[in-house]
């Protein structure tokens, strides 16, 4: 198994620390706001990640985390936690908001059929093991203290710009962030910041004899390490992420523990749509909700997701969407004939080809041209059905039951009513079948059925 590693800008064979314990974070989502489809890319992708290593027999122990806390709406540790402008803007407490948007994160999460991680962990369940970290940062000499906050000295931490590639001589004040006249150097950011004279910040606690909150890099490097302990095998995340968010995670733990966070890095690239950046101001601001009004499902969009690479922009389109519904329904029509034939197929040439796609870096538009090219010669094993279900997720099995036994006896009645030109009766039994949403293909020996 290959995946491309931003730590070393490489491809590289994966070698987990511990076959029977690969540890995976996965970046998930600040619950400020509903997600839109766009948010879901990057799910669907780690979605993929951890099916494949589940297919070479790895055992996969997985975080996500919910950012509730301690997001500002700028990377410069500055202006309004987004936290706090969801509830201004729903006439609600960050704590109600919080509920409402990680449950519908959720809902829409377990309606991707993605396999639900081993730990969700939410962001103020960790203030304790925030402040131990900040203790521990402290202690060793990282960190000063300004009226804004305790920050961390990246000029003290010799590797900083390494991950992103920083070139921090030439970062000069607001090439990267907003510079504070109390910052040492530009790229510095809080650690814990301080709730100040007449700041209104419902979520702060008290450290060290004043009250404040986490700075939104903390949490994450706080439950990597107590959740997954030393170094981890894969941390995920969106690119925009690469130059601050991870850059200052990896400070973080690094300096405070003295191991390296993690062994590789997987960036996923955006979606856009109709060929600009998902914007509000843009009104292409698409929900499920309203995919599902024109006639579209959780699955069908998790199928165009997933012909595309992680690392390659994507551009939404209504037509691209509906290509990729139809494409799923030919694997679910295939699928189907698993029902109706006797002479059934493993394909085991073709998923080794399919799992060689998944193991050259996620490829999963290579995986589904293995498959396209045996959806029209023979009827699927349950075995291979399940193995499809089992590397994409996409519910095939379970979205081809198999039809009823009245049901087989009304295709075979339409069949003889056919052959023997009694069409009045024929086309009777055709529009029974097709309000179970059930279409028909006639052959010279018989009838199979098909989905919508």
């Amino acid at each position: 198994m290959k995946l491309y590693n931003t730590l070393t800008r490489k491809t590289e064979e994966f070698k987990p620390i511990d076959p029977k314990r690969v540890k995976v974070y996965t970046c998930g989502p600040t619950v400020y706001s509903y997600a839109h489809i766009g948010n879901f890319t990057c799910y669907i992708y780690w979605d993929l990640l951890v099916r494949t290593l589940r297919a070479n027999g790895y055992n996969v122990d997985r975080v996500l985390n919910i950012t509730d806390v301690g997001h500002l709406a700028s990377d410069a540790d500055d202006g309004e936690d987004k936290m706090e402008k969801g509830a201004k803007r729903e006439g609600k407490t960050v704590w109600e908001i919080a509920e409402m948007y990680m449950a519908d994160y959720l809902k829409n999460f377990r309606e991707l059929n993605m396999v639900e991680p081993t730990h969700i962990c939410r962001a103020t369940d960790y203030i304790k093991e925030d402040m131990e970290l900040v203790d521990v940062l402290d202690r060793k000499g990282y960190l000063y203290d300004t009226t804004d906050g305790l920050y961390y000295d990246t000029s003290k931490f010799a590797t900083y710009a390494d991950f992103a590639r920083l070139d921090l001589d030439n970062l000069k004040a607001g090439a990267r962030v907003e510079f504070s006249s109390e910052k040492r150097n530009p790229a510095d950011f809080a650690v814990w910041k301080w709730i100040r004279k007449g700041e209104d910040h419902a979520m702060q606690w008290e450290y060290k004899g004043r009250m404040g909150y986490p700075g939104w890099h903390l949490e994450c490097a706080t439950i990597i390490h107590n959740i997954l302990g030393e170094t981890i095998d894969i941390h995920c995340g969106g690119i925009d992420h690469i130059p601050v968010h991870h850059t200052n995670e990896i400070a973080e733990i690094e300096a405070a523990y003295g191991n390296r966070m993690s062994n590789y890095w997987l960036h996923n690239n955006f979606a856009m749509i109709e060929g600009e950046k998902i914007s509000k101001s843009l009104g292409n601001v698409y929900m499920f909700s309203d995919l599902i009004e024109k006639g579209y499902t959780h699955m069908d969009y998790k199928m165009w997701v997933l012909q595309g690479h992680f690392q390659s922009e994507r551009n939404f389109t209504f037509e691209d969407l509906a290509a990729a519904k139809q494409r799923l329904l030919n694997y679910r029509n295939f699928a189907a004939l698993r029902w109706q034939s006797e002479e059934q197929n493993d394909f085991e040439e073709t998923k080794n080809k399919i799992l060689e796609q998944l193991n050259n870096n996620l490829n999963s538009a290579g995986a589904f041209a293995e498959l396209d090219a045996i959806v029209n010669n023979g009827a699927p094993s349950k075995k291979f059905i399940e193995f499809i279900d089992d590397a994409f997720g996409l519910g095939i099995e379970e979205s081809t039951p198999d039809i009823s036994d009245e049901l087989k006896e009304k295709i075979k009645e339409r069949f003889e009513a056919k052959k023997n030109k009694d069409y009045a009766k024929a086309d009777a039994l055709r529009d029974e079948i097709l309000q179970d949403k059930i279409v028909l293909l006639d052959g010279s020996e018989k009838t199979i059925w098909q989905y919508k």
